[in-house]
C-alpha cells in the first residue's frame, strides 16, 4: 500500500483553504475577545475566497482573451475572479461595521471581553 504524494500537491489549495478555514473558526469558537472573533471570521472569509478562486483555475488554461488567430482554446474561468472581488468589498465592509460596533460596546461596557459583558449584563438584569 503506497502512498501517493501527488494526491496532496494537486490538491495543496483546497488543504490550505481547510486549514485556514479550521484555524479561522476554531479562534472566533475558543477567543471571548471581539476584535479576535473578527479576525477569526476575517481568515474564515479569505479560506472562502482562496477555495473560489481554486475552482476556477483550470491547469493549462489561459487567459479569457480570444484570438481569431489561435482559434479555441482552453481558458480560465473569470467569474470566480469577479465575485471575489465583490465579496472582497463587502468583507471590508462588514469588519468596518463589526469593528464600530465593538468600538460602541466598549464605551458602554469598559470592555470587549465577551464573558466580562455577560457578567456585566446578568448584575445589571439582576438589579
Amino acid at each position: 500500500m503506497s502512498f501517493e504524494f501527488s494526491i496532496i500537491l494537486n490538491n495543496i489549495n483546497y488543504i490550505g483553504t481547510m486549514f485556514l478555514f479550521v484555524i479561522g473558526l476554531y479562534t472566533v469558537l475558543t477567543h471571548p475577545n471581539l476584535i479576535k472573533k473578527i479576525i477569526g471570521i476575517n481568515i474564515m472569509e479569505t479560506a472562502i475566497f482562496l477555495f473560489f478562486i481554486s475552482i476556477g483555475y483550470v491547469q493549462g488554461g489561459e487567459a479569457p482573451i480570444i484570438d481569431p488567430l489561435t482559434g479555441e482554446q482552453l481558458f480560465i474561468n473569470p467569474l470566480p475572479s469577479a465575485m471575489i472581488l465583490t465579496g472582497i468589498v463587502v468583507t471590508v465592509s462588514i469588519t468596518a461595521f463589526a469593528l464600530s460596533l465593538i468600538v460602541k460596546i466598549h464605551q458602554a461596557y469598559g470592555t470587549i471581553e465577551l464573558d466580562e459583558i455577560n457578567k456585566i449584563r446578568s448584575v445589571e438584569a439582576n438589579e
